[in-house]
């Protein structure tokens, strides 16, 4: 039996790996289309800046929506694609369609927060894997990420 991947990772670790980025394509997936819930039904005074910036958003988490899934199946296994699995696993839920912008900025930065703290198991579990694929994608995520939190953190205090 072989215990190593194609790209020299060890398989089990890879397994459980793959398992924790398909919880991370799934709280991507939910806070994506809440994102683009948000952009769609923004309302008030706010509106010209907020709908710029959740579109902003929603593009970048597409992006990432893709990197997660491309990088599961690099790791050798597959990406989860159906919502209803995102629904039962995500922690990020589905937003009630806030049609406020100081809502949807809050819970955007509460998606952030469960973002980050998966990322950083993520983080850790790769570096023990040696994976350096992994743990790139999780740094670069993490360092945006912590600029987007205070970056909206900023915002709320003017809104």
């Amino acid at each position: 039996m072989n215990t190593l991947t194609k790209i020299g990772l060890d398989t089990e670790k890879s397994k459980e790996l793959s398992i924790l980025l398909n919880g991370l394509l799934a709280n991507y997936s939910i806070f994506y289309q809440n994102v683009r819930g948000y952009h769609w039904n923004i309302q008030g005074d706010k509106f010209f800046e907020l709908h710029s910036k959740f579109e902003e958003l929603y593009n970048n988490l597409f992006f990432k929506i893709d990197e997660v899934a491309e990088r599961i199946l690099t790791l050798g296994f597959s990406p989860n694609y159906k919502f209803s699995a995102y629904l039962n696993t995500a922690s990020i839920k589905e937003s009630n369609l806030s049609s406020n912008g100081k809502n949807s900025v809050q819970e955007i930065l509460e998606s952030i927060q469960i973002l980050l703290s998966k990322q950083r198991i993520l983080l850790e579990k790769s570096d023990e894997l040696n994976d350096a694929g992994t743990n790139a994608l999780m740094n670069d995520y993490i360092s945006e990420q912590e600029k987007l939190v205070w970056m909206y953190s900023a915002y709320l205090k003017s809104i």
